[in-house]
This record gives C-alpha cells, sequence and structure tokens, in this order.
C-alpha cells in the first residue's frame, strides 16, 4: 500500500494540483495564489501521511477534495481579519453561517471545470509576454517542476525561477480569475495553445534524465486539451487541431519504446502496435479543424502525423508531402527544430547527402548546439552516406549531449552500427 501512495505522489498530484490549485485561487483571490498553493500542498501531505497508515480510499480525488476544503475553511477563519480575499467572498466568510456553504459551493465539480479554464486565461495577463504565461501555466495548471519548466523552454533553472516570480506579482495584481466571457478571450487563446502544446512535447520528447518518455505527461496534455475544447467560445479550429496533433502523436507512443524499455525511432516502429482508435480520433478532429479559414502550425503537425500514420512502413511514406508540408510550417513558425525534421524529410526523399545539405543551410543553426538529435541526425545521413566514422563522431557528440538513458542506449546502439559498417 505504500509502494501505490509512492506512485501517487508521482503522478496523481500532477492531475489533481492544478485544478484545485485554480479553486482555491477563485476562493482566495489571485493575490493571495501562494495560498492556495501551500493549502493544495498541504492537504497533499496529508493524504500522504493518511494514506500510508490507512490505505488509499476508493475515491482520492474527492478525499482530496475534502481535506483542502477543510483546510481552506480554516485559512479563511485564521487569516479573513488579517488579509483581504476575493471580493465576491469577502463578506460571506465573516459569518460562520455563510463561510462553509460558501466553500463548499465555490470547491463544487461544475467549478473546478470552469477554473481550470479561469486559471488558464488568467496566466495569459495581457502584460505579460508569451514566454512568461506558458511558464505559468506549466507551474501553476499543470503541476510543473521548475526543472520541468525549464527543460521545456531549454533554459536555466535560475532564469525561471526569475519569470515565474515575476509573472506571479503581475498575476497577482488582479483581484478575481478570468471570466470566461467573450472579451479578451480571442486575444489569450493562442498563448493557452502554446503552454499545452509544450506540455505535450515535454512528454513525448522528453529532456527528463529520468526518461526520454512521460506519458503522464502527455495525458495530461490531452485532458487540458479536452477540457479547452468543450468550451464554446475555445473550440476554434486551432484548438481542434492542436488536440488532433497530440492524439496522432500518442498513437504512436508505445511503438517508440520496445519490451526491454529501448527507444525506437520512427524508421524502426512495429506500426502494427500504433492505436488505430486513436489515429481515427486524431484524423475526426484534423478534420473537423479544416472546416474553417485558419491555418495554424497545429494543422500542420497534426497533417505530418497523419501522413506517417497513412503509412505502412517507413518506404511507402509519402515524403513529398510531408516536405511540402514542412515548407508551410516554415513559413508559419520558422524554428530550427522544424528545420532539422524538414532536412530528415527531404534525406528521405531525395537521398542523405540533399539532407546533409539541407541541415548546413538552417538558419539559427547554433541554436541545436545542446540539441541531441541534431549531431545524431548528422550521423544518421553520414553513415547512410558510407561515412561510418564520420558518423561515428557525430554519434559520440550526440552521446554526450543525451538526457536520459534511453537517449543514451539509443545513440550507443547508432555507434555501434558505425563499428559494423567499417568492419
Amino acid at each position: 500500500m505504500e509502494t501505490r501512495a509512492v506512485d501517487l505522489d508521482e503522478h496523481f498530484f500532477r492531475h489533481e494540483s492544478g485544478r484545485l490549485v485554480a479553486a482555491l485561487t477563485r476562493v482566495f483571490g489571485v493575490h493571495n495564489l501562494a495560498l492556495a498553493e501551500d493549502v493544495v500542498q498541504d492537504a497533499f501531505c496529508r493524504a500522504l501521511e493518511m494514506w500510508k497508515l490507512r490505505g488509499i480510499p476508493e475515491n482520492p480525488s474527492a478525499w482530496l477534495m475534502a481535506t483542502a476544503r477543510n483546510r481552506a475553511i480554516d485559512a479563511l477563519r485564521r487569516e479573513r481579519t488579517a488579509r483581504t480575499f476575493a471580493p465576491e467572498l469577502s463578506r460571506l466568510i465573516e459569518s460562520e453561517w455563510t463561510l462553509a456553504p460558501v466553500v463548499h459551493e465555490l470547491l463544487g465539480p461544475q467549478a473546478l471545470k470552469d477554473d481550470e479554464l479561469r486559471m488558464m486565461f488568467s496566466c495569459c495577463h495581457p502584460r505579460l509576454a508569451e514566454p512568461a504565461q506558458v511558464a505559468l501555466i506549466l507551474h501553476i495548471l499543470c503541476g510543473f517542476s521548475m526543472d520541468e519548466v525549464a527543460a521545456a523552454f531549454l533554459s536555466s533553472r535560475a532564469a525561471i525561477e526569475k519569470r515565474i516570480t515575476r509573472a506571479k506579482k503581475v498575476l497577482a495584481s488582479s483581484k478575481t480569475l478570468f471570466e470566461l466571457t467573450a472579451a479578451d478571450f480571442t486575444a489569450r487563446l493562442s498563448a493557452v495553445h502554446r503552454a499545452l502544446y509544450l506540455l505535450f512535447n515535454e512528454g513525448y520528447h522528453g529532456a527528463s534524465y529520468e526518461s526520454a518518455i512521460r506519458v503522464d505527461l502527455c495525458r495530461e496534455a490531452i485532458r487540458l486539451a479536452g477540457v479547452l475544447r468543450r468550451h464554446p467560445l475555445a473550440s476554434t479550429p486551432a484548438t481542434l487541431a492542436l488536440g488532433a496533433l497530440m492524439l496522432l502523436h500518442t498513437a504512436r507512443l508505445s511503438a517508440r519504446l520496445d519490451q526491454a524499455g529501448e527507444l525506437h525511432s520512427l524508421f524502426e516502429q512495429d506500426r502494427s502496435q500504433w492505436d488505430t482508435e486513436l489515429i481515427a480520433e486524431g484524423r475526426r478532429l484534423l478534420d473537423i479543424s479544416a472546416t474553417g479559414t485558419e491555418l495554424t502550425e497545429y494543422h500542420l503537425e497534426a497533417a505530418i502525423a497523419a501522413v506517417h500514420a497513412d503509412a505502412a512502413s517507413a518506404e511507402e511514406t509519402d515524403w513529398p508531402r510531408i516536405v511540402e508540408l514542412y515548407d508551410m510550417l516554415l513559413a508559419i513558425r520558422p524554428s530550427p527544430v522544424v528545420a532539422l525534421n524538414r532536412a530528415i524529410a527531404l534525406a528521405q526523399q531525395h537521398g542523405p547527402e540533399r539532407g546533409l545539405e539541407a541541415i548546413r543551410a538552417i538558419y539559427g543553426l547554433d541554436r541545436l548546439s545542446d540539441y541531441p538529435f541534431y549531431p545524431a541526425a548528422l550521423g544518421e545521413l553520414e553513415l547512410r552516406s558510407g561515412r561510418p566514422e564520420l558518423a561515428r563522431e557525430h554519434f559520440r557528440a550526440a552521446l554526450s549531449l543525451a538526457r536520459s538513458p534511453m537517449e543514451r542506449r539509443f545513440i550507443e546502439r547508432r555507434i555501434a552500427a558505425c563499428r559494423d559498417q567499417s568492419d
């Protein structure tokens, strides 16, 4: 039973903490965000203590909510003369007759769903730059640690701590969470999309030392995208396309690792293991997203994933179409990583020399200096070009940048392949 409690500590808290912090922030006011975070942390610590002794309850989410609610009432009683709370709550907490019923109502099931959305959009305050908005959503609502946010941004922990601290001060200038009305909704939606996209990518292409794949992060991103999609104002073509790309990529997760836990590239995967139901749902969302006039990076990335899903093997993939889609993606959101992926697709279409030429022509190539799959791509193409010694040098450079044991073992296998070709 104790082992299972530890498992909940690692995975359950991420799912529950964001919605509880959002709900308690609704109660306390955004200027008391730190108090909301403290109450949630206290409730979770209490849960771990009790569950180790008595076992995990049948409904741990409800247990945690009840504990957080009681802790919130205690905090309101203790602090109501020392600080101000949400304006709509201030007069109601003055009386013991109204205090508990009001808190129970504000932490009800429907309020929890709405408050998650309110927190997403509150984090996207217009006075904050988009990177700060995204960092807040990842940290507060998605339960990312400072290290995980830093990994998602390919930044240092110290820089992220400063960014989040400054962003929280801006957020504290508001007294209530963002209201889910048409006003300002569209302007903030793109930052919410970006945050969920980064959350998913951290799970799918994680920089975590523990694992190259973190399914819990992918599932959390899909869950939050679903929350977004179910709100009438947020169910835009971009939202639908974002959901589509998440599902189409997640469909391949089981094939990215073999039974021994070793990482496999797209070219090595057993495609019979791809989840056909997720692929079908991803295609459905992509089709619906295409009914409007909006074309976003999420549409294009989902379309690329759909082309891969249509192919029975890497050799049968419509590589010219993928290169075309990457060209369109570069026009919308240029980045060295997108350009690197385009070069790899170009190599599949026209051969490794064309791929190497495209990599050398990438604008901002220095930004890939810490990205292990840049030298790994060079190594792969040099190996395919019949230059195993040069390929081995690139793979060794990639090995020095590997972010997890899975990545290290994957690259070590490619180094062995270079030796085999040399012999």
